[in-house]
């Protein structure tokens, strides 16, 4: 085969690899690894089971895939303006804005929230995942809330760690009951709740001694 022939082919196979993880994403977050069925996917992906599995090793490859494609499409929405806040604590209320205010691109809600639970006592690779994701996630609030401490515009006894957990744990648990109780009402509540405690972390204006 012609080295111009097999790099168009190679091309073609990475773009028909790509569109299936983008549509087989909504599926494994609505439905979870174990609750995703082969047929979902082929109806999903327009391929018969053949045809998914020329580009992927496994089913498990392809749900770890599709949590790598929705997390990244979800973090992205998180994250979107926030170069253009110029404060630590503005970029924390930002991103629970975001949290709150825009809807997730990929159906099934949070991918993060729904693989931690869904993987729990289940698949390994997907658990293991789920966690190096979380962390990553808590070290980039953790280094928001580091650089407010340098700049002194939040307060130094401020821990980052506890910060970060305290922001995730609040919006995702309220994502749970969103889905309960199908109202907004949760998620509304957590970002007041999250707006009155990053308040106690502001540090207050040093006062000038009077002469």
């Amino acid at each position: 085969m012609e080295p111009g022939r097999r790099t168009i082919q190679m091309k073609k196979g990475q773009q028909t690899r790509e569109r299936i993880i983008a549509q087989a994403a909504p599926v494994f977050n609505a439905y979870g690894y174990e609750g995703a069925t082969m047929s979902q996917l082929m109806e999903a992906t327009g391929l018969e089971k053949g045809g998914i599995y020329r580009h992927f090793s496994s089913k498990e490859e392809l749900a770890m895939e599709s949590f790598k494609f929705a997390w990244n499409a979800v973090l992205e929405v998180r994250l979107q303006g926030l170069e253009k806040v110029p404060t630590a604590l503005g970029k924390l209320r930002h991103i629970i804005d975001n949290f709150v205010e825009v809807r997730s691109p990929v159906s099934g809600g949070c991918p993060l929230l729904n693989t931690a639970m869904d993987c729990d006592d289940g698949n390994p690779a997907l658990r293991d995942l789920a966690k190096k994701t979380l962390q990553n996630w808590q070290q980039r609030l953790m280094k928001i809330v580091d650089d407010g401490i340098h700049t002194g515009e939040i307060v130094g006894a401020a821990s980052p760690k506890i910060t970060a957990n305290v922001i995730i744990s609040t919006l995702e648990g309220a994502v749970m009951i969103t889905r309960l109780e199908h109202t907004l009402d949760a998620l509304q509540d957590a970002r007041t709740a999250l707006s009155a405690h990053l308040e106690t972390l502001a540090a207050k204006p040093r006062r000038h001694a009077r002469t």
